[in-house]
């Protein structure tokens, strides 16, 4: 595996490019701690901004769908898409409106999805988007059945034209605010587990599992 993913027109940073990194260990471990992607596309002359699940395997992304969705369908068709994720990890307090900011890692992807249709492989995707949202839940649960795999449409995304940008620490003030009688700092922000409550109709005995009672982003 390449450890550095190739610039590109379309991933070179123009803005504040010191913040960017193209190394696949900084973008996956990104992609491996996000939930939700954001899938930019045209169809029929419209934009289109959908927000989704998904999941990476390797080196390429997985999402998946219902077959009836317009979105799945248009993406199978091999179109242009972009797909950003981000994570706010802090509000950036300055002493100036103008300063004030966020600390963040986000990562955009440029390419064209293909559809998976051989069955297992279907299923392995499937496999590695559960095991994305949370780690050794496959082993306990139904796996998808043949009408179940039929009716999702797989895609995956190859990450191979791909960037990381990110932000970390104090606010950057003008040199004369520094001197004004206002507080500036970081609220740091994180995802964080509560306690996990029981489906109303759980059989009785059944506990409630370490990786849920565990549960973790980080």
């Amino acid at each position: 595996m390449n450890s550095e993913i190739k610039q590109t027109n379309r991933t070179k940073l123009k803005r504040i490019p010191k913040r960017g990194a193209f190394d696949r260990e900084t973008i996956n471990s990104i992609l491996d701690e996000a939930f939700i992607c954001h899938i930019g596309f045209v169809t029929e002359n419209q934009p289109f901004v959908i927000p989704t699940a998904f999941a990476r395997d390797g080196e390429n992304l997985i999402i998946h769908g219902s077959a009836a969705s317009r979105m799945m369908r248009d993406l199978s068709k091999g179109i242009d898409v972009c797909v950003t994720v981000t994570i706010v990890d802090g509000l950036v307090l300055a002493r100036s409106a103008f300063h004030h900011s966020m600390n963040y890692r986000s990562v955009v992807i440029f390419g064209k999805a293909e559809i998976i249709d051989d069955e297992k492989a279907k299923n392995d995707a499937l496999f590695a988007f559960t095991e994305h949202l949370i780690k050794d839940r496959w082993n306990e649960v139904r796996e998808p059945n043949s009408k179940e795999l039929k009716g999702t449409t797989v895609l995956r995304l190859p990450i191979t034209e791909a960037s990381a940008k990110i932000r970390t620490g104090d606010p950057v003030d003008d040199a004369e605010d520094y001197e004004l009688n206002v507080w500036a700092g970081v609220i740091p922000l994180k995802l964080t587990a509560e306690t996990p409550v029981n489906d109303a109709k759980l059989e009785n005995g059944i506990e409630t599992p370490k990786y849920a009672l565990n549960y973790s982003r980080s």
